[in-house]
């Protein structure tokens, strides 16, 4: 039996061609000087890989602005030099070695069925295969953090107290990276913990002075400005 010749999305054609008339019109010059010049982004972003969070279109960036990894449940593993496959860990020794980022954010989000996945064992898992469900064991040292899921605590409520949780675990990870520890311990590199709310829109930061997440903008449009802190991170 013949194998069907495979269709390439129409729908990313189509959006190709949109990109060529509108965006890449406007900023070929700066295409042409990043395939000439190569890469020199100042910001690695980890985030998920959820569909919805994608960082260049919630930070309204440039070509070459952001160096981005994206994996389930926007984790980061501890430091591990072993013979494994590291795919996370490979990103940031570029980003930090060869292309000398100075900042680096753990972005979580709302809704994340990564972080679901761990804090709901009566969930089907996301997927038959084997490699998720290692994966977001990486989420239990942020589970021990927040002492489980309270008795009367709605499912919804720990989800999202988890995936800020998560965050921080994730920011306590990269310091083990000894390349890492050695750079922000010199001012040359800063760590930065970010939440994006899906629904709202809302983007909140982690204060590093009190360990809680606030919001980034204080001129935020007028019928965002209403949403408490708690409401986003509760989404």
């Amino acid at each position: 039996m013949d194998t069907p010749t495979p269709s390439f999305p129409s729908r990313l054609t189509e959006g190709y061609r949109a990109f060529l008339d509108d965006r890449f019109a406007r900023e070929q010059k700066r295409y042409q000087e990043l395939a000439e010049t190569g890469q020199t982004p100042k910001i690695m972003l980890i985030g998920c890989c959820d569909s919805r969070v994608a960082p260049e279109t919630i930070f309204d960036a440039r070509p070459g602005e952001l160096f981005v990894v994206r994996n389930v449940a926007n984790l980061v593993p501890p430091f591990s030099p072993d013979d494994q496959l590291h795919g996370t860990s490979a990103a940031l020794e570029y980003a930090v070695q060869a292309l000398k980022v100075e900042h680096i954010v753990v972005m979580g989000h709302g809704r994340c069925g990564g972080i679901r996945a761990f804090a709901d064992d009566a969930q089907q898992p996301l997927s038959p295969g084997d490699f998720i469900g290692k994966w977001i064991t990486l989420i239990g040292p942020a589970a021990e953090r927040t002492g489980g899921r309270g008795r009367n605590e709605m499912l919804e409520d720990y989800v999202e107290r988890l995936a800020l949780a998560s965050i921080l675990q994730s920011l306590k990870n990269l310091r083990t990276f000894p390349c890492i520890s050695i750079l922000e311990s010199k001012g040359r590199l800063q760590l930065h913990g970010a939440y994006f709310a899906v629904a709202s829109g809302v983007l909140m930061l982690l204060d590093p002075a009190t360990g809680q997440f606030v919001p980034a903008v204080g001129d935020m449009p007028k019928k965002l400005r209403m949403i408490r802190c708690d409401e986003a991170a509760a989404e």
